[in-house]
């Protein structure tokens, strides 16, 4: 079970948005390289990142600091947000990712999607970004009406990585993970399923060690861990059992 550390990159620092809205963004470091390192340092072993402004415009726009990113950490990284065609995956892979996360093109272009599984196997991650159980695209700005498990089957055996399921009106305001939508779409599919969206506590940490939560790979935190709320040696050391 890993627990993924959250950077997300606003303007070249990192912030934490509310309900996944720009205007409510809060600094936390403004340099992201630091934040990776010191991610590093405290025994995670994983680091999820997301270019927020690419994640509206369509495009990379944190470029910088994602490379500054990979600079500062020997830890695997996967990065979301703007990554909408094979050229800009092959890009972003070359530089050292250890995987892409593909939302918006998803929906839009699932055939995408497939195409760069075969072209990279194991690199390809799918977020599935939900509000009210609907899909949620370009930044979250927009919702679809397609159902988060009708999206998530289209990729059976296309050799998806995992599947990233953020519940955004659960997200940057501390008030637990989705577990039962969560744990429902984990369930519904074989692809791995990523928690995100609403990690408060070292209650949810000790609700990754349940039973039924060990069919998902793990679960992403960013807030509480900024603002102190999970220590991470304490959940790190709670989730290897000891």
């Amino acid at each position: 079970m890993i627990l993924f550390p959250a950077i997300d990159l606003k303007d070249g620092q990192c912030v934490r948005l509310k309900l996944g809205d720009m205007a409510q963004a809060t600094i936390y470091n403004p340099d992201p390289g630091a934040q990776a390192k010191a991610f590093e340092d405290q025994g995670f072993s994983w680091l999820h990142v997301v270019d927020l402004n690419g994640a509206f415009a369509g495009e990379s726009v944190n470029g910088a600091a994602v490379d500054a990113i990979l600079k500062a950490t020997k830890n695997p990284v996967q990065l979301g947000g703007g990554i909408r065609s094979l050229a800009h995956i092959e890009n972003w892979l070359s530089k050292g990712l250890a995987r892409v996360i593909l939302g918006t093109v998803a929906v839009r272009d699932p055939e995408l999607v497939k195409a760069a599984c075969k072209a990279f196997p194991g690199q390809i991650a799918v977020g599935i970004d939900a509000r009210g159980g609907k899909v949620a695209v370009e930044g979250w700005a927009e919702a679809s009406e397609l159902e988060v498990v009708e999206l998530a089957r289209r990729f059976e055996g296309a050799g998806v990585a995992a599947i990233i399921y953020t519940d955004i009106d659960r997200d940057g305001i501390l008030t637990g993970i989705n577990w039962e939508a969560t744990l429902a779409l984990a369930a519904a599919v074989e692809i791995p399923v990523i928690a995100s969206g609403g990690l408060a506590s070292m209650d949810d940490i000790a609700r990754m060690r349940e039973p039924d939560a060990q069919i998902l790979e793990g679960a992403i935190s960013g807030r509480a861990l900024y603002d102190g709320r999970i220590d991470p040696a304490e959940a790190l050391a709670l989730l290897k059992g000891q």
